[in-house]
C-alpha cells in the first residue's frame, strides 16, 4: 500500500516519502510517549497522529516496542561527561544526572521500554543509555582524565571497573524498582565501592587482571 498523503485543510495532498514521512511518524511516536508513556503507546494513536496508517508504520519498524525505542531516541540527550578536575566530584555528578535522568517522566519511559526489551541485547543496545559503547565511553573519558592527573593508576582503566558505579545505581532501579536513588546512596556508592576499586587496581600485581 502507498504511503498516505498529507492531510492539511485545504491542501490538494502532497505524498510524504522517506525522511519526511519517518520524521512525522517519530515526532508522533515521540509525543505519545511524552503523554503516555510506552504503555500507552499504540500503533493506531500513532497512525492518527501522524496522519499516516498502520502499514507505513510497520513497513520501518515492525513491533511497538521497535518503534517505542526509534522515538525515544528522538528525545533523548547526550551530555559531555563532567571535568571538575577530580575524579569524586566528576563520578558524583555523572551518577547524578543518570539519578534525575532515570527518576523522571523520560526515565520513566526508558525503564520501560527495558521491561520490555527483557534480554534482547539487540533492542537494549539501541537505547542510548544502556548501550555498552555509550555508557563505558564517557566513564572511561573521566577514569583516563584522573589517571592523567596522577589519581589512579593506568592499571585502573579497564571498561568494567570505569562503570561499575553506575550499574549499581541502575539496579536501584531496575531490580529495587525504587523511583529515585537517594543521594546518601549515591555517595555511598562511590565512597565505599568505586574509589576503593579504582584505588585497588592500582595496587595489584602486574600479572593480575580483571576479567
Amino acid at each position: 500500500m502507498p504511503d498516505e498523503l498529507t492531510k492539511r485543510p485545504g491542501a490538494t495532498g502532497t505524498r510524504r516519502r522517506g525522511a519526511v514521512l519517518e520524521e512525522a511518524i517519530l515526532r508522533a511516536a515521540a509525543d505519545e510517549l511524552i503523554e503516555s508513556g510506552y504503555a500507552g503507546l499504540t500503533m493506531d494513536q500513532v497512525a492518527r497522529r501522524a496522519g499516516t496508517n498502520k502499514n507505513a508504520i510497520y513497513r520501518r519498524w515492525p513491533s511497538r516496542l521497535a518503534l517505542g525505542i526509534a522515538a525515544y531516541r528522538q528525545l533523548a540527550t547526550t551530555l559531555q561527561p563532567p571535568d571538575t578536575g577530580d575524579l569524586r566530584d566528576d563520578v558524583l555528578e555523572l551518577l547524578r544526572r543518570a539519578n534525575r535522568h532515570w527518576s523522571s517522566p523520560l526515565g520513566m519511559v526508558l525503564r520501560e521500554l527495558m521491561s520490555a526489551a527483557g534480554g534482547a541485547t539487540e533492542f537494549v543496545a539501541q537505547l542510548p543509555e544502556q548501550s555498552t559503547d555509550a555508557v563505558a565511553a564517557s566513564w572511561l573519558t573521566v577514569l583516563g582524565r584522573a589517571i592523567a592527573r596522577g589519581e589512579a593508576s593506568p592499571e585502573a582503566l579497564h571498561p568494567r571497573v570505569a562503570t561499575v558505579a553506575v550499574v549499581l545505581l541502575r539496579n536501584e532501579f531496575v531490580v529495587r524498582g525504587v523511583p529515585t536513588a537517594p543521594d546518601e546512596v549515591i555517595v555511598e556508592i562511590v565512597d565505599e565501592v568505586y574509589l576503593p576499586l579504582v584505588r585497588q587496581r592500582g595496587a595489584t600485581h602486574p600479572g593480575e587482571r580483571l576479567t
